[in-house]
């Protein structure tokens, strides 16, 4: 009889590394580290306007000449894509310094709104007069912070 292999739990980037992989190869990217490390390639300051689109490779000529240079195109607000252009020179060497190679020859623009992620909302903690409440009625509990922790722990349960 032989046995069932074990199951382990596997990250989930692992799984959708195989399946976004060929959307991105599409737009030229060959892998999502451009994407993700977007901020610490080129500033906070150029990636709070900016983030890449695609990379449009030329097509050879012939086998022979050498590898053109790419170019990247960047999805830009409005208001900032004339500061952006000015300073597409400092955006080209980082981005070529993060692959290492001069992958990119010139950058163009496309004036878009940004994709931007929803700011998570700050939950709303427990109401201090029912935490004191419910910490005056733990009198059993020797320990302070396991007191004041439980009372916490109560008024979330009851506040909802």
């Amino acid at each position: 009889m032989s046995k069932p292999s074990r199951s382990f739990p596997r990250p989930l980037s692992d799984l959708l590394g195989a399946t976004l992989t060929g959307a991105f190869k599409q737009q030229g990217f060959a892998n999502t580290e451009i994407l993700s490390r977007w901020a610490d390639i080129v500033g906070p300051e150029v990636a709070a306007h900016s983030e890449p689109m695609k990379i449009n490779w030329p097509r050879p000529t012939s086998e022979d000449a050498p590898a053109e240079p790419a170019t990247l195109v960047l999805r830009v607000e409005g208001p900032a894509a004339l500061e952006i252009q000015h300073l597409s020179a400092v955006i080209l060497e980082r981005v070529n310094r993060f692959f290492g190679w001069q992958a990119i020859g010139r950058i163009a623009l496309r004036q878009a709104p940004l994709r931007r992620k929803e700011p998570k909302k700050p939950l709303a903690g427990p109401d201090p007069a029912a935490t004191a409440r419910l910490a005056a009625s733990l009198p059993q509990v020797e320990d302070e912070a396991l007191r004041q922790a439980l009372a916490r722990l109560g008024a979330s349960i009851k506040g909802k």
